[in-house]
């Protein structure tokens, strides 16, 4: 049975009311999954957690923020609880993002057809960029696979063979969990994603990030080139290992 897992950080409490509606929409059932707040994580453990030097290439260009530890924790303790749980299929959702019914009923009927064959399915809240290739298409709804996997992981349709990859080449981490998924010939699973998803973003509306950090003018500058040589890196192997 698909179960679906929300995964929502208790302090960010002006996000409950939506998650209560969020519960209410899933088709199927549904479970408050509880965010590890990185801050809060016993030090000891998340210092072994986060790798000093680069686990995987090409190296992550910036320091993890505490958000991003937290949220990469708790993808992965769903993938744990499948695993302990022999979960078949979970329905992972972030508590910032908004469905429309209709576009999601058809977008998770296409994704369940290919999960088991596929093991990861996104559905992206922001339009895939090019180059990508169509696995199958039926009507306005398609399963697609993009050169380069997406960065966000607001909402996806996860195996159980696919969260036991996952949880195994995770054991320590070096980048975001949504970085990481970019790695398919790391990690051993593709994801491919469905569009049109019927899911979109209301982080803003919904309370702001509990993620990102703040900087100033010049950092942001830096920061911006270094992610452009680090995301042109990602793009080069992704066609590499195609």
């Amino acid at each position: 049975m698909t179960e679906t897992f929300i995964i929502h950080l208790e302090r960010a409490s002006a996000r409950r009311p939506h998650v209560d509606t969020m519960m209410q929409e899933s088709p199927y059932p549904a479970r408050i999954w509880p965010a590890c707040d990185g801050a809060a994580m016993d030090s000891a453990v998340r210092d072994h957690f986060i790798s000093g030097p680069a686990l995987f290439q090409p190296a992550y260009p910036f320091s993890l923020s505490m958000g991003e530890v937290g949220c990469f924790e708790s993808h992965r303790s769903v993938w744990r609880h499948m695993v302990d749980n022999d979960v078949k299929v979970a329905l992972i959702l972030e508590d910032d993002v908004a469905i429309n019914p209709a576009e999601f009923r058809a977008a998770l009927a296409m994704a369940e057809s290919h999960i088991a064959e596929l093991g990861y399915i996104q559905l992206q809240v922001r339009a895939v960029k090019p180059p990508f290739s169509v696995v199958e298409q039926s009507g306005p709804v398609a399963i697609i696979l993009p050169q380069v996997i997406p960065l966000r992981t607001s909402a996806q349709l996860v195996s159980l063979d696919a969260a036991r990859s996952l949880l195994s080449a995770s054991e320590q981490i070096d980048r975001p969990v949504d970085g990481f998924l970019q790695l398919f010939w790391e990690t051993g699973v593709r994801p491919h994603c469905v569009v049109p998803s019927g899911v979109s973003d209301l982080t803003q509306e919904s309370g702001g990030s509990t993620v990102s950090r703040k900087r100033s003018l010049w950092q942001k500058l830096i920061a911006a080139a270094k992610r452009w040589t680090y995301r042109n890196q990602v793009a080069t192997l992704s066609r590499k290992h195609t």
